[in-house]
């Protein structure tokens, strides 16, 4: 046994961390800055990118909360000694490449907790050889990787045996002071202003230089660039699509007219310190009227007007986990989903284990339900019918339902795997069990399919009905359409460069069987970059389900594309590359993303 795999088996401890910090996706967020030492000076960015509206632009800070000054608690006898500068280094580098897992305050979520009491058992030795070499559950290997140098590891090792800091909290008056609403509604076009088919319009995530593309679908080609927080997790659409909400990991949410002229920002605002989620409200009666944003510190959501984002309301959502009601002064908010059939939002309340139902029908009486379900919610999805709603409690293994219509939950499930991840999850009509959703898994290579239909296919609802091995761990997204006869897996976490840079893809017919096989597309070689990791991630379809796309993630001194497929013939179709696609992660598809078609 090699001294890097006996390490690795002794260091089990800490389990799966800080790479989903996500995915432009937040999960991305962290893996990809093992592109450059953390020492090498970032490259300089493409000056013109098309956006002519004369709005200075926005300079997102390449970390979300380091920037924030926190004070060094007292250290105590038999703590490292860090001095100030030392204290703000590691400030930076974790909350840089930490907190998206381990939680501000290292209390844990994906990844374990970090808090004195275990770190201190473990031991200065242990902490560096684990920072060092990383896990194969999903710990990245730091330093071997050379994105920390010795010194580095040897910090945050230190850094882990001290107190953590607090952040400042981020109340309605900081609030205010971010809200700008650039173009006002009144000047805003009556109608649209542009010929782009705006249904088929994908919003592309440059991570990196805290953008989005605008892609036109239909010709391939980037409509425009619009500076935005950073690392946009995802992108939402108005219930009419015309208005299209991105929020960065720095918590800044933007407002962008897809109606004007060039589709532009017309209204931002910063609703905390880090955050990953947004959307609107889609209920007959209130399209476009209101929105909803959720921070991860402060662990909050914010309730907006929709046309301008001017903050209305503020709800923390610290309190008492389901299990063991014991009090939690970090729980996150991680999915936010619109419901097709009450004006409610639901709102995964990471840490408590909670599903928050918000009544946004009246703000000022706020009524909020919330319901248990299990601890460490993450991402999910509707069912093709959009009334059960699937959420993952990733750290758990866990997957919990949601009967939208009852405003109930239905069950809580073992997801068949570990760490299910499914973005939105895929729904598809599988040849022996009827309506399933299907997630695959961060830490290991299963694909599991769950029955979603009580009224005809009783006998399997809320199971999983089967499993499947994919390529291997480190998957993100599944991914399939109503119209198509396949099903796409990503793992652009998967340390085999091969392996994170394909993506498998099953024949729905070929589930009937008990292994069924499934077929290798080399994403990465078919983009023709030679350079990098390549990492293929998010699959997306164009808005009539013939296209596939996928992104070609490399670092931001790299070449990097997004890579479309037919998705009938499962051959290379067109690949889009131009120097302004820096790190491009995340895609969403403005008519399936306003439509929960996935």
């Amino acid at each position: 046994m090699t001294e890097m795999k006996r390490r690795l088996g002794r260091l089990g401890f800490l389990g799966a961390a800080a790479l989903l910090a996500a995915t432009a996706i937040t999960p991305l967020a962290n893996a990809q800055q093992a592109q450059a030492p953390a020492a090498a000076p970032a490259a300089k960015a493409p000056g013109d990118h098309g956006d002519k509206s004369g709005i200075p632009p926005y300079v997102p800070s390449l970390n979300t909360m380091n920037a924030d000054k926190m004070e060094q608690p007292g250290q105590k006898p038999g703590d490292p000694k860090l001095s100030a500068e030392e204290f703000a280094s590691a400030n930076k580098i974790y909350f840089e490449r930490c907190a998206g897992c381990h939680g501000v305050l290292r209390k844990g979520a994906t990844g374990k907790p970090l808090t004195t009491n275990l770190t201190k058992a473990k031991g200065f030795e242990y902490l560096r050889d684990f920072i060092t070499y990383g896990s194969p559950a999903g710990m990245p290997n730091w330093g071997t990787s050379g994105d920390l140098s010795k010194e580095q590891v040897d910090l945050m090792a230190r850094y882990l045996l001290n107190e953590p800091a607090t952040p400042p909290e981020f109340g309605m008056k900081e609030m205010k002071a971010t809200w700008k609403v650039i173009v006002p509604v009144a000047q805003r076009p009556k109608k649209k202003m542009n010929d782009i088919d705006l249904d088929n319009v994908f919003s592309v995530t440059l991570r990196d230089t805290g953008e989005v593309a605008l892609i036109d679908g239909n010709s391939k080609k980037i409509v425009t660039r619009i500076k935005t927080g950073y690392a946009v997790h995802i992108s939402r659409i108005s219930a009419s699509g015309r208005y299209l909400y991105v929020i960065g990991r720095d918590g800044k949410v933007d407002l962008i007219d897809l109606w004007m002229p060039t589709p532009a920002t017309v209204a931002e605002v910063k609703i905390g310190a880090e955050a990953r989620s947004v959307d609107t409200s889609k209920f007959k009666g209130f399209e476009d009227k209101l929105a909803i944003a959720g921070a991860y510190w402060p662990p909050q959501y914010v309730i907006m007007d929709g046309p301008t984002l001017e903050p209305l309301k503020i709800v923390s959502t610290r309190g008492m986990t389901y299990d063991t009601m014991e009090y939690h002064p970090e729980p996150r908010v991680a999915g936010i989903f619109a419901s097709h059939y009450s004006p409610e939002w639901y709102v995964n309340v990471k840490e408590r284990g909670v599903i928050d139902a918000i009544d946004y029908s009246d703000i000022v009486q706020l009524k909020v339900r919330s319901i248990p379900s299990e601890r460490f919610l993450h991402d999910g999805g509707f069912d093709k019918t959009g009334r059960y709603l699937l959420v993952a409690a990733n750290a758990r293994n866990k997957v919990g339902i949601i009967d939208t219509k009852t405003g109930r939950l239905v069950k809580v499930i073992e997801s068949g795997g570990k760490t299910p991840h499914p973005g939105r999850g895929a729904n598809i009509m599988h040849p022996k069990y009827g309506p399933v959703w299907v997630t695959s898994h961060l830490g290991d290579e299963w694909v599991s399919f769950i029955g979603t239909d009580p009224d005809k296919h009783p006998q399997y609802a809320w199971k999983v009905v089967q499993k499947v091995e994919g390529q291997g761990g480190g998957s993100l997204f599944v991914k399939s359409h109503p119209k198509s006869a396949h099903l796409y897996v990503d793992t652009p976490l998967n340390p085999e460069a091969d392996t994170s840079s394909s993506v498998a893809v099953f024949n729905i017919a070929d589930l009937a069987q008990d292994k069924p096989k499934y077929k290798v597309l080399p994403i990465g070689e078919w983009s023709g970059i030679t350079q990098g990791q390549r990492r293929v991630v998010q699959p997306e379809y164009n808005k009539d389900g013939s296209e596939i796309w996928f992104s070609v993630w490399n670092g931001k001194t790299q070449e990097s594309a997004v890579v479309v497929v037919d998705d009938k013939t499962l051959k290379l179709k067109s690949v889009i590359k131009d120097p302004a696609l820096i790190t491009p992660t995340g895609k969403f598809n403005v008519y399936n993303t306003r439509k929960d078609i996935y």
